[in-house]
């Protein structure tokens, strides 16, 4: 049975979410708004600076249930994109110079389409980058094979690694978590990931298991990188950090244990105009599993589809209206500028 704080609110609507970092308590009423700190370091309206990434998310399944998924991922899950709007896709990327095609998820594996669709975007001279969980890479023989398939197409792949001790990982992500990632980090390892003489890049991702901030980025990569070599020899290339934001399950963490008012007063008050301008949504557009577009990932989970004349579907594409585009905003945003900035690619400032 769920808590009395729980049953307050159906965080499965969207619209309930935003009214709860809005709205829950008279502290939240007086926390500025995000635009008012977008205008103040004069960046109001919040607007594109040249879409370069084209972010897919091919399907909420996943065989994970994490804590901090902001997508509320899990095995349940059956929202899948469909092989008509993946050629959606490839028929709106064909016609611009963007470069850099990533594929996220649930796990991204999952979609049946998905070795067919990486085949296609790679033919076309893009880089991709799969957002893998690791596990999905252990679990079963259908997908032993996906580290050499990437390896051959030359995917960049980025991993989630809550940490490199097994007792903090198993806690955010799930009991025998742990032992499933170091065993797929080795196998894209043995294959030539990670290494200084290849071109196979390895990235891992890490966000906070708690209601607090990343600590430095390049602090954190070279502690990683010193304990994963020293345990289990394992080698990558970058680690991101990324702050939780406060939508979906992390903000049913926050609300839980009490955290929500402090946590949402934190990247307020650490919110940093530098890492303001390099928030993702100013260079990514964002597709969802049924085509709707979006600003980020942040937003398609909030169903914040795009607007101010932009269009709102793939089958819509246009490079030049979603680059003239105003970003649609949020307090959920405080999260991508708390501090040194928050992006798929890491800290922004």
């Amino acid at each position: 049975m769920k808590s009395l704080k729980a049953q307050k609110h159906d965080l499965s609507r969207p619209e309930v979410q935003l009214d709860v970092i809005n709205n829950h308590t008279e502290k939240l009423k007086k926390l500025p708004l995000f635009s008012e700190k977008l205008e103040g370091a004069d960046l109001y309206p919040l607007r594109p600076t040249g879409i370069e990434i084209f972010q897919i998310n091919v399907g909420y399944m996943c065989n994970m249930t994490c804590k901090h998924c902001h997508v509320d991922a899990g095995p349940d899950r059956d929202e899948v994109m469909s092989r008509e709007t993946l050629e959606h896709c490839l028929e709106a990327l064909k016609g611009t110079d963007i470069e850099t095609v990533d594929l996220t998820g649930g796990a991204p594996e999952m979609n049946p389409h998905f070795k067919w669709f990486v085949e296609q975007v790679t033919a076309m001279g893009k880089h991709v980058i799969v957002r893998s969980n690791l596990t999905i890479l252990t679990t079963t023989p259908k997908y032993w094979a996906l580290p050499e398939f990437f390896a051959k197409l030359g995917v960049e792949v980025t991993c989630s690694l809550p940490f490199y001790s097994k007792f903090r990982t198993d806690s955010q992500r799930g009991k025998g978590t742990y032992d499933k990632s170091i065993e797929a980090l080795k196998m894209l390892n043995e294959i030539g990931y990670g290494k200084e003489d290849t071109d196979l890049i390895l990235n891992l991702v890490y966000n906070p298991n708690g209601a607090y901030l990343p600590g430095d980025q390049e602090d954190l990569e070279n502690e990683f990188k010193r304990e994963l070599q020293r345990k289990h020899d394992i080698v990558f290339n970058s680690l991101f950090t990324i702050t939780n934001l406060p939508i979906s399950r992390y903000l049913n963490f926050l609300l839980m244990s009490g955290n929500l008012e402090e946590y949402m007063e934190k990247l307020v008050t650490s919110f940093n105009p530098s890492a303001a301008e390099g928030v993702m949504c100013r260079n990514t557009i964002s597709v969802g599993w049924d085509g709707t577009l979006y600003d980020c990932d942040f937003n398609q989970m909030l169903e914040m589809r795009t607007n101010h004349g932009a269009p709102s579907h793939i089958k819509d594409f246009d490079l030049g209206a979603l680059n003239d585009r105003e970003i649609m905003i949020n307090q959920h945003c405080f999260g991508c500028t708390a501090g040194a900035g928050s992006s798929c690619g890491g800290a922004t400032a």
